[in-house]
């Protein structure tokens, strides 16, 4: 027995775990990502002589399957999608990206700074990585299949994919922002970064972002849907292999043109979308993109929850954990209650919208980017200690109380709907 023998038999058990364990535990108080976190770390405790990835010495691969997983989940959260995108229609998900995402930022990198007398840059980053939501990893929490209408969409479900859709992009600018100030001011503070990074990293790669993904989804619907050529009307073939052709097509030119790449892949699958809102393709490509994300996100998980079991959390302090607890249980609740003040929804939406704050895969991609971008030294092992504990327990926290919260407030839903009985 060889370990390519090991790992060929994994990879298949994975891959059908993948497949049944959606099905096993719907509608049941623990998630798929916390089964393969716990099988992960079951493995590694084992006997069997399994190389472990380590994200510092493996940082580089790391980086490219996490940056792969997000890409794919972008562009089936923007398919899934059916409200049209509008300034009113969307406001809840503004909020959260307006108002949400830069107070959990600024609060983390505080409590860092405090609690573990981390330097600016460091505390910053932190802040920065543990900042976008990742609903992927709860299903309860996100949108379902794509439909034909464009308002049967609950406010939760569609405000927290919409959110992790956009702020997966629009957290790049603050990891920037720790990469310069790390870059200009070392472990000091210096504010001489600031210009350049406003005038490039906030506005104009976000910019980039948004115009290439609305050109390219734009562009990418014509083709599918409406081009004179019938090979390249893609629609009349219902091929989803597709929707990974559009996903690294967008993500691969807006990155050349020095965009945001997750926000143009997430604004071209709605482009996409709008194209021909009712066509079924869109079930054909989401359905790809979701079977593709599944078992990316399966094998991460797995990988962390040896990563894990294997002494990844050994850099992990207590002040550290306190830090990524606070996130979960008082941070994203308190700033997501924050942002939604006079938003339409009613009190019980907004408190599971600010509950639900997920953190997940694009944690992990902007922690192994921003180490690649500048070294931040003795702090690096404690950085991935305390963004893995803090994916670890949101998977842990979240993935129990998603299926018994959405449940509830979905019937409550029902007895307050015109014409249904108390």
């Amino acid at each position: 027995m060889t370990l390519s023998d090991i790992v060929y038999a994994a990879l298949g058990v994975g891959a059908l775990a993948a497949a049944v364990l959606p099905r096993v535990v719907f509608r049941r108080p623990f998630s798929l990502p916390m089964v393969f976190l716990g099988a992960g770390a079951l493995i590694a405790l084992l006997p069997m002589g399994i190389p472990v990835v380590d994200p510092v010495a493996d940082r580089l691969w790391v980086e490219h399957v996490t940056e792969a997983c997000v890409v794919v989940s972008l562009m089936g959260a923007g398919l899934a999608i059916n409200r049209p995108m509008g300034w009113k229609s969307w406001a809840g998900t503004w909020r959260l990206l307006g108002i949400t995402l830069p107070l959990t930022v600024l609060a983390v990198a505080f409590l860092a700074w405090w609690l573990l007398d981390w330097p600016p840059a460091a505390a910053l980053l932190l802040g920065a990585v543990l900042s976008p939501t990742d609903p992927v990893l709860a299903a309860e929490v996100r949108v379902g299949e794509p439909t034909d209408a464009e308002d049967d969409e609950d406010e939760v479900r569609f405000t927290l994919t919409s959110e992790a859709g956009l702020n997966d992009g629009l957290a790049f600018p603050f990891v920037m922002a720790a990469v310069a100030l790390a870059t200009a001011a070392g472990s000091g503070w210096s504010a001489d970064w600031i210009g350049h990074w406003a005038a490039v990293d906030l506005l104009g790669r976000a910019a980039l972002g948004v115009v290439a993904g609305l050109v390219l989804g734009r562009l990418l619907g014509w083709m599918f849907f409406r081009a004179r050529t019938p090979a390249l009307r893609l629609s009349e073939h219902m091929e989803g292999f597709v929707a990974l052709g559009a996903t690294f097509l967008t993500y691969g030119i807006t990155e050349l043109l020095h965009g945001y790449g997750f926000l143009a892949v997430f604004v071209a699958a709605c482009a996409l979308r709008s194209a021909e809102r009712s066509h079924g393709y869109h079930n054909v490509l989401h359905e790809f993109t979701e079977q593709i994300e599944r078992l990316l996100t399966a094998a991460l998980l797995f990988l962390l929850g040896m990563f894990v079991a294997s002494g990844g959390l050994a850099e992990l302090t207590w002040p550290a954990a306190l830090i990524g607890l606070l996130l979960i249980v008082l941070v994203r609740p308190l700033t997501g209650w924050v942002g939604q003040l006079g938003f339409t929804a009613g009190p019980r939406e907004r408190t599971v919208v600010a509950m639900f704050g997920l953190r997940g895969i694009g944690s992990l991609f902007y922690l192994a980017y921003a180490l690649g971008e500048h070294p931040f030294g003795a702090l690096e092992r404690p950085l991935w200690a305390a963004v893995a504990f803090t994916v670890l327990a949101s998977v842990v926290l979240h993935g129990v109380s998603a299926t018994p919260v959405i449940t509830r407030l979905d019937r409550l839903r029902e007895r307050s709907a015109p014409g249904v009985s108390p």
